[in-house]
């Protein structure tokens, strides 16, 4: 949308939005200036071996092994090159061999990944360790493997100014507003839209659910009015009547 146009064809000149969040009283909002939440790069890592029989693994490269080896060796990078006050997630969220059986040792095992965080320079170290550390740990056994990595959401950050006004609309919404609340670790394409213009990403509570993307998620419709109130108080304190 950012791409296409959206900011300059409809002269936008600021940029807000809201997401809803368990774990605060309903209607309970929080926003911080600054970093709000991760950026969320993926990665695909392929590691091509040697098949063979399970019952002689000398005859083979068991790329089951290396690609473990290499999960654990991604962790190292969290652990002994992030500074510990920095804030880094690395997760291999799936590991596929092209077995079937077992009884082979798969000739090719797929890893996907996803890195997260708060820091553009983290960001780029996270990647380049990734794309350091993988080839060689396979190499060490043997093996080969290939890493594609792909940029995706970048870090949201909440311009100062914004961050103020949206605060004190929530405030006056709701009768109070926590204006520091701590970052979170997922990732939010509103990013994108706070690169081209200024503006905020507020959080409004939804009481103690579970949290969202998981199936017991629970929306509770009476934080609904204090969203849409937020909205209207933006709307009437930044665009007053009888002015263009």
């Amino acid at each position: 949308m950012v791409d296409d146009g959206l900011m300059d064809r409809w002269g936008v000149q600021e940029i807000y939005g809201l997401h809803n969040m368990p774990g605060f009283p309903v209607g309970q909002f929080a926003i911080r200036e600054g970093a709000l939440l991760a950026s969320a790069d993926e990665f695909e890592i392929t590691v091509t071996g040697k098949g063979g029989h399970a019952a002689m693994p000398h005859a083979a490269i068991d790329t089951t092994l290396v690609a473990s080896h290499i999960v654990v060796a991604l962790q190292s990078i969290v652990s002994r090159n992030i500074d510990p006050l920095g804030s880094v997630v690395v997760t291999v969220g799936s590991f596929h061999t092209d077995s079937v059986a077992s009884n082979i040792i798969a000739h090719e095992v797929t890893l996907k990944g996803t890195v997260r965080t708060l820091d553009p320079d983290l960001r780029l170290l996270a990647q380049q360790r990734i794309q350091a550390l993988v080839p060689a740990t396979a190499q060490a056994y043997g093996a080969t493997a290939r890493v594609e990595y792909k940029w995706g959401y970048p870090v949201t950050v909440n311009h100062p100014e914004q961050t103020r006004f949206a605060a004190d609309c929530a405030e006056e919404v709701a009768g109070s507003v926590i204006r520091d609340v701590k970052p979170v670790m997922p990732a939010e394409d509103f990013a994108f839209m706070l690169e081209a213009r200024p503006g905020a990403y507020i959080f409004l509570g939804n009481g103690d659910t579970a949290m969202c993307h998981h199936p017991a998620y629970d929306f509770d419709d009476n934080a609904i009015p204090a969203g849409c109130s937020w909205f209207v108080t933006l709307a009437e304190r930044r665009m007053p009547l009888g002015e263009n």
